[in-house]
This record gives structure tokens, C-alpha cells and sequence, in this order.
């Protein structure tokens, strides 16, 4: 197996961090960085087909899973707390009903264990449009996809992706030719009967509707210790938009 590609800051109680779909590790850092001051051993990873991690045709929740527990095994941590943001929600849920042994904490942000149907078509017609033939400069990539996605914040989000693949040639760190192709398996649940009987805290943006009232059921039953809360002011990237209630209503649950 390969192993994920991750960046560890501070000392102290293991903190795996999963970013979203087309996310990276990076979106986290700033916040990586409050963990690893109030006494986490911080892991802000990057799942595969993402950020510097591996490229594989081979994509799903049991995959990233298992490359999940790799590491995990690899860097000899007996028990993680764990936080996932909407696809790497997904991933540590899956992760935690099949190793609750190694467990402490899971926290998930913004994404219940149910089925989406692919919604993410427009984000990527509009990357694909990108032709990095012609396209030399970040900003030149940014006007050509506010042809296609108005939202600046989803824009600069996806460009944080970009980078040099040589001299005068930009391309995106994530494997796009495999995952527009995996849009089912992203929306994805876990397995009907998966259960993990640990703590669990899911974080949903009051803007979101990612996590609807009808979900708790759903997510109770899964996670039977689960405690449901709104972050005010934020969408589905609420670690982002309101990360100061993100990371201490976040904090005072791993702490306690």
C-alpha cells in the first residue's frame, strides 16, 4: 500500500484532520496550527487523488478507509481523534465503524451518513474548461472559471490547487480525469448496518443543507453517542467561514 501524504505539526494526543472533496490538506492549516497549541499531535492529511497524496483509479470509501488505517499503523498511533470535512467525513465515519478500537474522538463536519446524488457537475464542467495550454497565471485560470462558477469563494478555494507541474506549466494537484468519473462513489453512504459507539460530535453550518432535521435519526443510529450542533454564520465549509466557533466548540469536545 502507499502511503497518504501528510503534514504533522505540534506534540502531544494524535489529531487526524480529512479535508473535503477537490480540498487538500492546506485548507486546514490555520486551524491545524490552534490544535497543535492546545495539545494535539496535528495530522493534516491529504487523501488520495487529492492534494500530494497518490494518484489511484481505484476510489471509495473503503479505500480511503484503509489507507486511513496505513497510516495510522504506519506512524504506530494505538488511538486518534479524528475530524472530516464533507467527503473526509464520510471517510472517517467509514474509518470509525470498521476500527472503533482505534478511535477516541470523532468529530464530522458538515456531511451525514446518507446518500447524495452527485451535485458538483457545474464545478466540474468548469474545471475541465481550464486549458493550461494557453493558460500561463493564476489569474488568467480565475477568469476563465468565473465563466462557468460565480462564487469567488468556491473559485479560490478550487485554485488553491494549482501549482507548477513544470517551468510555465500550471496543473492541478488533484486527479480530476479519475474523479469526475467517481461522482457516484463520493455520494456514497457508509453501510447501512456500520455503527461506531464512541463519541461523536457532527458540526453543521446553520446556512448548510447538508445536514437536514430528518438526518438526525439517520445519524443517531449510526452513532448512537452523536451530539448534533449548528455553527451560526457558515455554509458547508463552516470550518472556513466561522472557524472561531468551529474550532472551540470543536476543541471543548475533544478536551472533555
Amino acid at each position: 500500500m502507499e502511503l497518504l501524504h501528510a503534514k504533522i505539526i505540534g506534540k502531544g494526543k494524535p489529531l487526524l484532520i480529512l479535508h473535503g472533496f477537490l480540498g487538500m490538506s492546506d485548507n486546514w492549516k490555520t486551524l491545524g496550527n490552534k490544535y497543535a497549541e492546545n495539545g494535539f499531535q496535528v495530522h493534516l492529511i491529504d487523501q488520495r487523488n487529492h492534494g500530494k497524496s497518490f494518484h489511484s483509479k481505484d476510489f471509495d470509501y473503503e479505500f480511503m478507509a484503509k489507507d486511513l488505517g496505513f497510516y495510522i499503523k504506519h506512524h504506530s498511533i494505538t488511538k486518534a481523534n479524528l475530524i472530516g470535512h464533507s467527503m473526509g467525513g464520510k471517510t472517517v465515519m467509514q474509518f470509525a465503524c470498521s476500527n472503533p478500537n482505534l478511535v477516541e474522538k470523532l468529530v464530522v463536519a458538515d456531511i451525514a451518513p446518507k446518500y447524495y446524488p452527485a451535485h458538483h457537475n457545474e464545478i466540474i464542467n468548469g474545471l475541465n474548461s481550464l486549458d493550461f495550454n494557453t493558460i500561463s497565471s493564476r489569474r488568467e485560470a480565475d477568469e476563465e472559471l468565473a465563466n462557468h462558477l460565480s462564487d469567488w469563494g468556491i473559485r479560490q478555494f478550487l485554485l488553491k490547487n494549482l501549482y507548477w507541474v513544470e517551468k510555465g506549466k500550471l496543473g492541478f494537484r488533484f486527479n480530476l480525469s479519475v474523479l469526475q468519473h467517481k461522482m457516484e462513489e463520493i455520494g456514497e453512504n457508509i453501510s447501512s448496518t456500520d455503527s461506531f459507539g464512541g463519541e461523536t460530535l457532527f458540526l453543521r453550518g446553520d446556512k448548510s443543507e447538508y445536514i437536514l432535521q430528518n438526518d438526525f435519526d439517520i445519524i443517531q443510529r449510526h452513532f448512537p453517542k452523536a451530539e448534533i450542533d449548528t455553527i451560526s454564520n457558515a455554509g458547508h465549509w463552516l470550518h472556513a467561514e466561522n472557524p472561531t466557533a468551529f474550532f472551540s466548540r470543536s476543541l471543548q469536545f475533544l478536551n472533555r
